[in-house]
């Protein structure tokens, strides 16, 4: 691998270490989902641009939601999609004021250039959006290497006021802010404020007059217009030559159990309402992850909202299959075979991340004996599932024969098993 693979098999090492999923590289090592993934590029990216989608996650906690939202998300850009991942809870992203959703969505978006960096220090991430979509609209590219030339600032412009899925305003601050590129814009410092200015307006910060005589816009983005700007960010998104906008919401534990009746009502009826509207917002797949609770629970459950509960239905006790309402990750099944595929796959990341440790870790053989070990000795009803058990441990034993000092397999899985239930 070259030197930025090592970096990254590095930062994945590292992830693995602590049981956590790595923010990249998760399809590194990832086993069990392929058929699920290939199904979802299949049925659902490829016509993405047409029409709009919602599937929902089902996975009690520990049941990898995280890990294969990590896997989706890399999956999107490759196909050649933006990403938002938003956790839903009641203090940033609560679902019964969707207009901060919006924000969430707006501050969390990202594109494949931005995600592929291995520093990310970008605090705005819509304005890396802007400004890609800025030079894909006047040159072709994603980047723009040199000052930007009054041709191509007018050639952007007119495709985007063009475009009538995109609200007025919206088209405006966009106009507003490509500007700021122009080669007799103000200063640096100036440029950034202003820049800055605009990407709070996405966010519904600041006044009304402020924008009107800054910038001739009519209003801001609030619970009455979010969803429109919604539609509006979609067709942007189709409009800068992606093919779509994935957004990726994580419901929070416990979120709406600690809303009052009247909060949760709502949550409820904008969660219908996307529902019922999705298909007409083409460019947007929406990915709902949630825990049993969300069905079944009998005061904040969708069982007490029986029109919600009919649009959404019940996780099936089976595999999870793309063109299914629900993925019940809760009726993935995984084989030792897999764990011990998907170890193999993290000793070949170690090589990456530490090629000195050619001659000292051993070979896939022992590997798959030691996965073996330690599911004998894993617990069924352990409230720590065996994946996270597996790479933690798996890792820890690659330290112990780099470091010369290893330990027995009883007693290294004790020593993770107290670090896990600490953490």
């Amino acid at each position: 691998m070259n030197s930025i693979d090592a970096v990254k098999a590095i930062l994945v090492i590292e992830a693995l270490r602590k049981g956590l999923p790595p923010q990249r590289g998760v399809d590194l090592y990832s086993v069990g989902s392929e058929k699920l993934i290939e199904g979802i590029k299949k049925f659902h990216l490829s016509g993405i641009s047409e029409r709009g989608i919602i599937r929902f996650i089902n996975g009690s906690w520990g049941a990898g939601k995280t890990h294969f939202f990590r896997l989706l998300r890399e999956v999107a850009f490759e196909n050649n999609c933006l990403v938002s991942n938003v956790e839903l809870n009641v203090n940033d992203a609560a679902l019964n004021k969707f207009e901060s959703v919006f924000y969430a969505i707006v501050r969390n978006v990202a594109t494949p250039t931005y995600f592929s960096e291995t520093t990310i220090n970008d605090a705005a991430p819509f304005g890396r959006v802007a400004q890609e979509s800025l030079a894909f609209l006047s040159t072709g590219t994603r980047s723009l290497d040199n000052e930007l030339a009054h041709e191509h600032y007018t050639k952007a412009s007119e495709s985007l006021l063009a475009d009538h899925s995109i609200d007025i305003d919206f088209k405006k601050m966009v106009q507003k802010y490509w500007e700021t590129f122009l080669p007799e814009g103000a200063a640096p410092a100036i440029q950034e404020q202003t820049r800055s200015e605009i990407l709070q307006w996405f966010s519904g910060e600041g006044a009304i007059g402020t924008y009107r005589k800054k910038f001739g816009v009519n209003k801001i983005v609030n619970k009455n217009n979010a969803k429109l700007m919604l539609q509006s960010l979609a067709g942007f998104v189709r409009l800068s030559g992606y093919r779509g906008l994935i957004i990726l919401f994580d419901e929070a534990e416990q979120a709406y159990s600690i809303m009052r009746h009247s909060a949760l009502r709502d949550a409820h009826n904008n969660l219908l309402s996307l529902i019922n509207n999705v298909e007409t917002l083409p460019g947007l797949f929406l990915i709902y992850a949630t825990t049993p609770d969300f069905f079944t629970d009998p005061k904040h459950g969708i069982v007490i909202y029986g029109a919600l509960a009919g649009r959404i239905g019940r996780p099936e006790q089976r595999p999870p299959r793309a063109l299914d309402n629900i993925w019940n990750l809760d009726a993935v099944i995984t084989q030792l075979q897999d764990y011990q595929v998907a170890g193999k796959k993290i000793r070949e990341i170690y090589l990456s991340a530490y090629p000195e440790s050619q001659q000292s870790i051993p070979d896939e053989k022992h590997v798959e004996t030691f996965i073996a070990d330690l599911d004998k000795m894993y617990p069924s009803l352990s409230a720590i599932r065996f994946w996270r058990v597996m790479v933690t441990a798996l890792v820890t034993h690659l330290d112990d024969y780099m470091e010369g000092e290893v330990r027995p397999t009883e007693k290294l899985y004790g020593d993770v098993m107290e670090q896990l239930r600490e953490e």
